[in-house]
């Protein structure tokens, strides 16, 4: 175990919390991340309906977290979350009173994501119990340009509530830089990608396997639907997607297990922690060998 205040607050073993992801924070890889002592998360950007049915197949003794993106929120779905998850989250969108104050008055803690100091200042001022600073390095949408050591430095001595690293965290040593600079928790999302319990096509694995910090890059190429929002993907899907020239969609949408043929020029979503992408793991593997407890497995 290692003790934190996030960890306290959430009486998880280990200050690790997984990345809201969309389609892939489904409750089978939620409830592995946390059955290996992190925060496992779901994703809000579902149906009402959908979003209890998966909250219904949480364990009683499983604690999640459920993720929500201001763009696309459904009040009845944060209240829903708030009586059934540990946490509440919400991202892309200045820090609200009214959010927090209906999450919290469903009995659930809130956090907000942000990339900046002012966001940071902002999220407490309107009640959060906890704060994930997103540095620049984090795979999907990106709302800041800070790199995540210097956000860190800058958000520490500004607040006094958990507070949770985001981007770029793909090995155990970046996880010590992280808590060194003052965070109380970090956050996987990449990494998580490739586990074994992920629904991320198989292609898509196979290429964050192959791929490396390099092969990134900030765009906001996939924005169709969800304009003007900067986001982080391999380089390559973009080369897919001018290449199909007309047909390409350009929709932010991710390739699953249930999309067939050609998915290379689907919204490849990646952070700087694919360098640490090296073969298909457990999430209790990737939980271990974050937290210290093994060598990287290399395929």
């Amino acid at each position: 175990m290692i003790e934190t205040s996030f960890t306290r607050m959430f009486g998880c073993a280990y200050p690790l919390q997984m990345a809201g992801m969309g389609g892939y924070s489904t409750p089978a890889l939620a409830i592995a991340v946390s059955k290996a002592g992190g925060l496992g998360m779901l994703s809000g950007i579902v149906r009402a309906a959908d979003l209890a049915s998966q909250l219904d197949g949480v364990p009683d003794d499983t604690i999640v977290a459920v993720n929500f993106l201001l763009p696309f929120l459904d009040p009845a779905s944060v209240e829903l979350a708030a009586r059934r998850a540990a946490l509440v989250e919400f991202f892309w969108g200045e820090p609200s009173s009214d959010l927090v104050d209906a999450a919290r008055a469903n009995g659930a803690r809130v956090g907000w994501q942000v990339g900046s100091l002012g966001e940071a200042k902002a999220a407490v001022d309107v009640g959060c119990d906890v704060v994930v600073a997103q540095g620049v390095e984090a795979g999907g949408h990106v709302r800041g340009t800070t790199p995540l050591l210097a956000l860190l430095e800058q958000i520490r001595p500004a607040i006094d509530v958990p507070l949770v690293a985001a981007g770029g965290i793909g090995t155990a040593p970046d996880v010590a830089a992280a808590l060194g600079a003052g965070a109380d928790a970090v956050r996987v999302g990449t990494r998580l990608l490739a586990a074994t319990e992920s629904v991320a096509h198989p292609d898509y694995i196979d290429t964050l396997i192959g791929a490396g910090a390099d092969d990134t890059v900030i765009t906001t190429a996939f924005g169709v639907g969800w304009p003007d929002a900067p986001h982080r993907v391999l380089k390559s899907c973009i080369e897919a997607g001018e290449a199909r020239g007309a047909d390409q969609a350009w929709t932010p949408n991710w390739p699953q297990v249930t999309d067939s043929g050609d998915v290379s020029a689907f919204a490849l979503y990646a952070g700087t922690s694919v360098d640490a992408v090296h073969a298909r793991q457990s999430a209790a593997e990737i939980v271990a060998e974050l937290m210290g407890g093994g060598g990287p497995v290399v395929g």
